[in-house]
């Protein structure tokens, strides 16, 4: 596993590791390094080489995540490199791309980076978190031993960098989650790995399967399209430390996770075919929950969270369901199914009205990635967040700008919602009846049908859990989007 260790800036800390880096800015064409100075420039004084002529050789701009490296050699150190790392206007975004640009140098090798940390308590946690997400790396080949690098921050912030090492970790294991295979990754899967988690940090946990699962009409409707092992719910609860469930004075906080281990679209069968590949992704919203409880033991914060995760395969067989059903959900309500591939709305309703249902939540969030719409209209930098409660979105806006995982405050149009009648049901599921062109909207006002009156927000996640490139501190592949977010907000109720 990798690791982030903070040491304080003495020479000794920097003696064992490979790579030192350093970063640094260019204000009125003058190069500065803005974070332990004075620790840098003693450094330069023992190298006997001064970096600003360096960076001037290499005309270096100071725009974030720019990289120089240039070789030392010296007694005291084992260090072979140093690299100089553009900040530019040191802000939580440019740190974040300096430290992704350096997590990647490191990526996939065994050794050690030690990086002059930032000085201010946000700004360490990251530039810490984005060398971890920079050096992710996921496959299954088999000709070669993964090898894992080793981070050291230079800092005397112990207690940030533990901090970001637990938030980051879980991040790259709701990516882990995602890139498995879905030959792999069932429903069966990856409720086990969500009773893994539970045992491992001492959490209650319930699974849900079989003729358990009666009540629940969407996720079987859906689910039972790949009989075996068929779908799965889960539902894992967090207390705090010496809490009791009681606390009245201790919010609750309810994530439901769409869970679709793979969507072909079933009978509405997807097109073209090539879309499939990413659709192990599908379940990248569940994943996310499943990483934000699995970091809140460590955190310990004074709030009460359950995790709930609608878990199934969207197959195509003589079991799946077929446009013009009519199915009842948990708590009564039918729906009439127009398009099989619009699947991830019908588990969530129950997953939503469960929760509305039975575990009485002073906030309800559902995180899935739901629709292609939300991509299209925001592409793949901004969640789609649906929500009534304005401080609420506010809150969550201010902090995905902060920490990287940003969304967008959608409107719920009231005078969308007749595009969600029905002849037969109480709601067809795909806003057939209307021709808004607005299908994220429409999917969110489906979905806010089953929530109750709570103050529910919905992330449509489609865009954002997946990226086509390597870029920034995102692999080709998941993500994990979703996880600083929620964890940076509940901890923040606290």
């Amino acid at each position: 596993m990798f690791t982030l260790q903070a040491l304080p800036a003495k020479q000794e800390s920097l003696s064992s590791s490979e790579l030192i880096a350093i970063p640094f800015t260019k204000k009125d064409e003058i190069f500065q390094f803005p974070f332990q100075a004075s620790f840098v420039k003693a450094l330069e004084k023992t190298l006997e080489a001064q970096l600003t002529d360096e960076l001037a050789f290499f005309a270096a701009t100071g725009k974030a995540g720019e990289l120089f490296e240039f070789p030392i050699s010296h007694s005291d150190f084992d260090a072979d490199r140093i690299l100089l790392i553009g900040v530019g206007d040191s802000s939580s975004s440019s740190l974040r791309t300096a430290g992704a640009t350096l997590g990647k140098r490191i990526r996939g090798k065994a050794i050690e980076l030690a990086a002059i940390a930032p000085q201010a308590k946000d700004e360490i946690r990251a530039f810490a978190i984005a060398v971890h997400l920079g050096a992710y790396l996921w496959n299954q080949k088999s000709d070669k031993t993964l090898e894992i690098p080793r981070a050291i921050m230079i800092t005397s912030e112990q207690e940030i960098i533990e901090e970001a090492g637990v938030i980051s970790n879980a991040i790259t294991f709701a990516r882990d989650l995602v890139h498995t295979p879905s030959n792999i990754k069932n429903p069966q899967w990856l409720a086990a790995e969500a009773v893994k988690i539970s045992e491992a940090n001492g959490l209650t946990i319930k699974v849900l399967a079989g003729k358990e699962l009666k009540e629940f009409g969407g996720l079987l409707a859906v689910g039972n399209s790949s009989p075996k092992p068929g779908p799965r719910f889960v539902e894992i609860s967090y207390l705090p430390k010496g809490k009791k469930k009681s606390s009245s004075l201790m919010p609750h906080v309810v994530i439901a996770g769409k869970g679709i281990t793979f969507d072909t679209g079933g009978v509405s069968l997807k097109r073209p075919y090539d879309t499939m590949t990413a659709m192990k992704s599908d379940m990248a919203g569940a994943a996310a929950a499943l990483a934000v409880i699995n970091a809140l033991p460590a955190l310990n914060p004074n709030v009460r969270v359950t995790v709930l995760m609608a878990i199934a395969e969207n197959a195509l067989s003589g079991s799946s369901q077929r446009p013009s059903d009519v199915i009842k959900h948990y708590g009564g309500t039918t729906v009439e199914v127009i398009n099989t591939d619009a699947e991830g709305r019908l588990v969530l309703a129950d997953a939503l009205a469960y929760a509305d249902m039975n575990l009485d939540p002073d906030y309800l969030i559902d995180i899935a990635t739901l629709t292609g719409a939300a991509t299209l209209g925001l592409g793949r930098q901004y969640a789609a967040m649906y929500t009534r409660n304005m401080k609420l979105a506010s809150a969550l806006m201010a902090i995905g700008e902060a920490n990287g995982d940003r969304v967008w405050h959608m409107p719920l149009i009231d005078e969308y919602t007749d595009a969600l009648e029905s002849d037969i049901a109480d709601l067809n599921h795909t806003a057939d009846k209307g021709d808004y062109s607005a299908g994220s909207v429409t999917a969110a006002l489906f979905l806010e049908k089953f929530a109750g009156n709570r103050n529910w927000v919905h992330l449509d996640i489609a865009g954002t859990a997946r990226s086509e490139s390597d870029s920034g501190e995102n692999p080709k592949g998941g993500t994990g989007f979703g996880v600083r977010l929620l964890v940076d907000w509940i901890t923040s109720l606290s």
